[in-house]
């Protein structure tokens, strides 16, 4: 059956992605949220849609009057012009003579009355889509909820059986008139505002199902722009041998040649020790090999980022300019988990990015809209979704610890990192110094040792393992006295 099914588009940017193709024809569709969580603005682009196509349109309407509506849309340039109105609120006369079709206050009549005139219009007008705004504008006419219930589907079956696809809006209130609308719409869509920004979630599609979950959602200029969240492709690829150099000899012979193309890198370490000037150095080395690297700055701006590479001789500056790769900076709370992983899948198709850096995952946390938990499975999934695009991902990780290695990472996420290459601070004969080392290389083999870094005018330096020190992993180095003969 389900191939039978016709579907119509909704207009409504990602909403469709979400509905598995869009919405039945001549079936009853719920838009349930708070007041401002873009309801009215999801049915109004449904109509305009519904123009474009040459599709009749009618806007049942009760809470604002028709020039309201229509000014209301033009400021997010939707064209409602050809549409018809339907007028159920107070204080306001029946068929005026021109397009526009206005009902007596509800308390003046009878319901079977009311409800026969609205027929009336709806036959009159024969509209292909209905915008219903609000549902509950019909609940007010019937002297019970059994009484509406009866009303409803009455009006449902009306609908259904001229072909007519209707989607009705209805403020997010608990309450048993809730719940029967709820049971009998074919579809539901909620509308959520709060903390973690805006989100959309579809609980209910019959016929051709729905992506569960929830995802991001925006009201911009043009409108609603919906984010699906990202699903990782499947990995039917073979894991190949392909390395990213980090163009610093003694650094890659710690990796045993470099990172693999289709992991993810954690590089962590406390404020200050070198752990994005690392990344730098594996952004520049993958620029110079032509595989489009791009950055994501979470916690500073280009301008700092491009100046602190600069003054240690990383040609980064140079080489955006000649868009060998690519930085941008994230502002804070201004996109969804969803719309940051879908900028950044966008960019991976648009120019084929082998590398991915994320600078870092506490600003990702704080920059992003969303619970600390769901950022958590949202950042997941954008790894997942890289590594199976063969994309090398890096992420700057913050630890607390100044010396010593209590934890691998700060993250709750470090579960799915590949690679673990941390660099800190350890203590030497009273002198601060800072080490270089890797904790975990899941694809392949590392070197394991710690090795001296240093960061000098001219780049990063990664000199030669420390010897004869043990305790550098605890940040307290001991000298070790013990000599061959055993003494």
């Amino acid at each position: 059956m389900e191939s039978t099914l016709k579907t119509i588009e909704t207009g409504v940017s990602g909403l469709d992605e979400l509905l598995n193709g869009g919405l039945i024809t001549g079936r009853l569709y719920l838009v349930v949220g708070r007041a401002g969580t873009g309801k009215t603005l999801l049915g109004s682009e449904y109509l305009e849609e519904g123009l474009t196509n040459g599709d009749t349109t009618l806007f049942v309407h009760g809470e604002e009057s028709a020039d309201e509506i229509l000014a209301n849309a033009a400021s997010f340039g939707i064209d409602l012009t050809g549409t018809e109105f339907l007028d159920l609120g107070p204080d306001s006369g029946f068929f005026d003579g021109d397009s526009t079709y206005d009902l007596v206050d509800a308390r003046d009549v009878e319901s079977d009355r009311f409800i026969e005139e609205i027929r009336d219009a709806i036959e009159e007008i024969n509209p292909d889509r209905v915008l219903l705004d609000p549902i509950s504008q019909l609940q007010y006419i019937e002297p019970s909820e059994y009484q509406f219930r009866r009303r409803l589907i009455s009006f449902m079956r009306f609908l259904k059986g001229r072909g007519t696809t209707v989607i009705a809006t209805k403020t997010d209130e608990p309450s048993r008139a809730d719940d029967e609308i709820r049971s009998l719409s074919d579809g539901i869509v909620e509308l959520e505002r709060g903390t973690g920004g805006r989100r959309i979630t579809v609980p209910k599609h019959r016929g051709i199902g729905q992506r569960d979950g929830t995802h991001g959602l925006e009201i911009t200029a043009s409108g609603l722009e919906i984010h699906p969240s990202l699903i990782p492709e499947p990995n039917e690829r073979t894991f190949g041998p392909e390395l990213l150099s980090a163009g610093v000899d003694e650094l890659d012979a710690l990796l045993e040649g470099g990172l693999e193309c289709g992991t993810a890198t954690f590089i962590s370490g406390p404020t200050g020790v070198g752990k994005t000037t690392t990344a730098m150095q594996f952004l520049s080395a993958a620029a110079t090999r032509g595989g489009s690297p791009v950055a994501y700055l979470f916690e500073e701006s280009p301008k700092t980022f491009l100046h602190r590479a600069e003054a240690i001789g990383i040609p980064i500056r140079e080489q955006r300019a000649a868009d060998e790769l690519s930085i941008v900076p994230v502002e804070p709370l201004t996109l969804s988990p969803e719309a940051f992983a879908r900028q950044v899948a966008d960019r991976i198709d648009a120019d084929g990015t082998k590398l991915v850096v994320i600078d870092g995952v506490d600003g990702y946390k704080v920059s992003i809209q969303g619970e600390q938990v769901e950022l958590g499975r949202k950042l997941h999934a954008l790894i997942r979704y890289l590594k199976n695009r063969n994309v090398a991902v890096i992420l700057v990780d913050e630890t607390d610890q100044i010396t010593g290695i209590p934890s691998a990472s700060s993250a709750n996420i470090s579960y799915i990192a590949d690679n673990i290459l941390f660099v800190n601070y350890v203590e030497v004969d009273g002198a601060l110094e800072k080490g270089i080392g890797v904790l975990k290389k899941r694809a392949g083999r590392f070197e394991r040792t710690m090795r001296e870094f240093e960061i000098t005018p001219d780049g990063i330096a990664v000199g030669e393992p420390f010897s004869g020190i043990s305790g550098l992993l605890e940040g307290t180095p001991r000298l070790d006295l013990t000599h061959d003969d055993g003494r």
